[in-house]
């Protein structure tokens, strides 16, 4: 049980009835950055609600290597572990907190029952569906038709909006990891952004001046 203020960023989303049960059944978790929320093979028993922080959604490869699929906010909830619970299957991504973060974590038997038994919950998960959809099909087109310096910008540019700062604390292996790439590839991709006076380049730290 949790206290209901903490689902502040879900009032606008669900009724009051819904925000009891959810206050009811729910277990708070906080969260570093780079702790592993959800991890790939995982047997999933609860699905989480994120109250603050972001979230990296992942796919990795036979190799090891990671691809960023999509990043949650404060009051999304994942759509690929929503799918992997209704249909009890084991998860298929990795989920890693980019900051810090507080989730509320919902049983499954919860989620399904009030998906069958509550209209403003079932609004909720059929909408998170289709805006990671949404969000998956603009990285398949991010991969399919730009080049990886677009690619490169266009994440730096993401960033931005998600941190609400021009002013990202990044490593070049970071950035190489969410784009699959090298980081060398990436450090001469970033020096050439500078030249074009994009950005700025620190110790860990990027300054984006065109966004």
């Amino acid at each position: 049980m949790i206290a209901k203020t903490l689902l502040q960023p879900f009032n606008y989303l669900f009724d009051s009835e819904t925000i009891d049960n959810i206050a009811n059944v729910a277990v708070l978790k906080t969260f570093h950055k780079s702790d592993i929320i959800i991890d790939i093979g995982q047997d999933l028993n609860y699905i989480p609600l994120l109250i603050s922080g972001n979230i990296k959604v992942l796919r990795e490869d036979s190799h090891g290597d990671e691809l960023l699929l999509y990043v949650l906010e404060s009051g999304d909830t994942c759509a690929m572990s929503l799918t992997c619970c209704m249909v009890k299957s084991v998860s298929k991504i990795r989920a890693i907190a980019d900051e810090d973060a507080t989730v509320v974590m919902i049983p499954i038997e919860n989620m399904k029952l009030w998906f069958n038994t509550n209209e403003s919950w079932r609004n909720f998960i059929l909408q998170s569906y289709q805006i990671r959809f949404d969000e998956m099909l603009e990285t398949i087109d991010t991969l399919a038709f730009m080049k990886m310096d677009e690619r490169l910008f266009k994440y730096l540019t993401d960033q931005v909006k998600l941190s609400a700062s021009t002013h990202l604390e990044v490593t070049h292996q970071e950035i190489a990891e969410d784009l699959n790439t090298s980081r060398v590839v990436i450090s001469r991709l970033l020096k050439q952004l500078e030249k074009e006076n994009k950005i700025e380049l620190g110790r860990n730290k990027i300054n984006v001046l065109e966004f």
